[in-house]
């Protein structure tokens, strides 16, 4: 446990921005699988549609700091691929 002032502040800050990063990511994470469960499925329209969602929560995540900006644009780029070779 700390003994300073600003080191115990800084355990808070850490505490709080921990829990923020993670629900970015998460949100990051599911985005990308419902994406890949409706491409497995087969259902173009529905692919469609949470690949929107699945760009805006990677590039949130991006802009945050959660990942890379290269690590997003890969993700994007694979989901992309995946639902535009979808007969």
């Amino acid at each position: 446990m700390p003994n300073l002032k600003n080191a115990k502040k800084r355990v808070l800050v850490n505490e709080k921005k921990e829990k923020v990063n993670n629900e970015f990511a998460a949100s990051m994470k599911t985005a990308i699988k419902n994406v890949e469960r409706a491409v497995a499925a087969k259902d173009k329209e529905s692919a469609n549609n949470k690949l929107k969602v699945a760009i805006k929560a990677i590039d949130k995540a991006s802009s945050k700091g959660v990942t890379s900006k290269k690590t997003g644009a890969r993700n994007k780029s694979r989901l992309s691929k995946k639902v535009n070779s979808m007969e």
